[in-house]
C-alpha cells in the first residue's frame, strides 16, 4: 500500500510532467483557434462554452461535430474541462497558463484609458506617505478586481530636518521631513509650561545631531548629550527623540495595503459564500499578502493561475503583479487578485502600465507613458 506521503510525491511528478508536456507540445493551429476562442468567450459569460458558439466565433469552415471532437481532445490534454455532461466546456488552469504563454494577444490600450490612468496617477498622488494606499485604489477600480501594493523596506531613510513649532505655553508641534520627501508631524501636550526660545534651540540641536543618520546612531547617549545641551529636565528631549526612532522604524516595515477586496463579490465564481470569506480572510491579512507572487526581473511581471499558487485559498484564482521603482532604491509591487476567468492581457496592460507610471512619478521625473512618436500607445506590459 502507498503511503499518503508517497502519494502525494507521485502526485506531483505527474502534474510536473504532464505541465511540461502540455506547455512544450505543438497544438495544431486549429486547437489554438479553438481554445483562445473557448477562453475569450468564457472570460466574457461566465459560462460554459459549446462547438456551435465556437464555430460561429471563429468562422472555422469545418463542422460543428469536427469542433465538438477537437474540444474533446483538448479536454483529454487537460486544457479544458466539462463542468457537466450535457454542458459545454471551460477553461483549466492549464489552459489558462497555454493562452498566457502561447495564444494571448497583446491588449492595447486606448487614449481614454491612457489619460484616465495618467489623471488619476497625477490627481490622487500628491503625498508619497500615501503612495501605496493610493496606488493599490488606483489599480483596483481601474482593473475591478481587488488590488494589492507593498513596498520593500529601506534602511537608507532618514530625517533631513525637523521644524518645533510652538503652539501655546503647553502645546507644541513636531514637524519632520524625512529624506524621501515625506512629512510626518506631531501635536505634543506638555503637563508644564515651554518657552519658545526653548523650542526654538531644541530645533537647533536635532537638526545639527538627529538628521542624516540611521536609527541605530540615535542612541541614549547622544539622547543625554543633547539634554545637557538644552538644559532639558523634563523629558521634552526624549518626546522628539522617540518620535524620529518611530519614523525611522516605519520606514523599515514593509508597507502592505489591500483595496476593493469586496470586488470579488462581483464575479459568480465567489458567489459560494464560505469560498468568498475564505479568500476575503486570506486578503486581509498583510503577512499572507506579503507572501504572493513575486516578479524575478525588476520592471517585470508575474501571472501565477490558478493551481499554480501556493495558498490554497488562491487555487481558484489567479495573481498578476508588477514591480515599480518606488526610488530610494526601492522597489515597489502593485498586483491584483482574481478568478481565472480573468482578461489576462487587458488586466497586464493596465497594470504594467500603472507600475511603469508610477515609476515615472517616483523618481523624479514626473512622466507617465503616453504617445510615442510614431503616433501608438506606450503601453507595452
Amino acid at each position: 500500500m502507498v503511503s499518503t506521503q508517497a502519494s502525494r510525491v507521485l502526485k506531483a511528478l505527474r502534474t510536473i510532467a504532464f505541465e511540461g508536456n502540455v506547455l512544450g507540445m505543438d497544438l495544431r493551429e486549429r486547437k489554438k483557434k479553438i481554445l483562445r476562442a473557448v477562453i475569450d468567450e468564457y472570460v466574457q459569460t461566465a459560462e460554459p462554452v459549446g462547438s456551435k458558439t465556437i464555430a460561429k466565433d471563429i468562422g472555422l469552415t469545418v463542422s460543428p461535430a469536427t469542433i465538438r471532437n477537437d474540444m474533446a481532445e483538448l479536454e483529454s490534454l487537460g486544457l479544458l474541462e466539462q463542468p457537466h455532461t450535457s454542458a459545454g466546456r471551460i477553461p483549466t488552469s492549464s489552459g489558462y497558463r497555454v493562452y498566457v504563454n502561447e495564444l494571448m494577444e497583446q491588449y492595447r490600450l486606448s487614449l481614454e484609458e491612457t489619460e484616465t490612468i495618467n489623471r488619476a496617477l497625477k490627481s490622487r498622488i500628491q503625498q508619497l506617505d500615501r503612495i501605496i494606499s493610493d496606488a493599490g485604489r488606483i489599480t483596483s477600480q481601474l482593473t475591478s478586481y481587488p488590488a494589492y501594493a507593498l513596498a520593500a523596506a529601506s534602511n537608507s531613510i532618514t530625517i533631513s530636518r525637523f521644524d518645533i513649532i510652538y503652539v501655546d505655553s503647553g502645546t507644541f508641534i513636531i514637524v519632520v521631513m524625512m529624506s524621501n520627501k515625506t512629512v510626518k508631524n506631531k501635536l505634543v501636550h506638555l503637563p508644564f509650561t515651554i518657552e519658545q526660545t526653548q523650542l526654538t534651540k531644541l530645533s537647533t540641536l536635532f537638526n545639527a545631531s538627529f538628521t542624516n543618520i540611521t536609527e541605530e546612531k540615535i542612541t541614549p547617549q547622544l539622547i543625554s548629550s543633547t539634554e545637557r545641551a538644552s538644559n532639558d529636565s523634563n523629558g521634552v528631549v526624549a518626546v522628539i527623540a522617540g518620535f524620529a526612532l518611530e519614523l525611522l522604524s516605519e520606514t523599515k516595515a514593509r508597507e502592505t495595503h489591500i483595496t476593493g477586496a469586496s470586488n470579488l463579490l462581483e464575479y459568480p465564481e465567489y458567489r459560494d459564500v464560505d469560498k468568498a470569506q475564505r479568500l476575503l480572510r486570506y486578503l486581509s491579512s498583510e503577512g499572507e499578502i506579503a507572501k504572493l507572487p513575486v516578479p524575478e526581473d525588476s520592471g517585470g511581471m508575474k501571472i501565477t493561475i490558478g493551481s499554480e499558487n501556493l495558498a490554497e485559498e488562491l487555487r481558484d484564482s489567479s495573481v498578476i503583479v508588477a514591480r515599480y521603482d518606488a526610488g530610494d532604491d526601492m522597489q515597489g509591487l502593485i498586483g491584483v487578485v482574481g478568478p481565472t476567468r480573468m482578461d489576462y492581457s487587458k488586466v497586464a496592460a493596465r497594470l504594467s502600465y500603472i507600475a511603469r507610471g508610477l515609476s515615472g512619478l517616483l523618481s523624479g521625473s514626473d512622466k507617465t507613458p503616453g504617445i510615442l512618436s510614431d503616433g501608438t500607445h506606450n503601453n507595452t506590459p
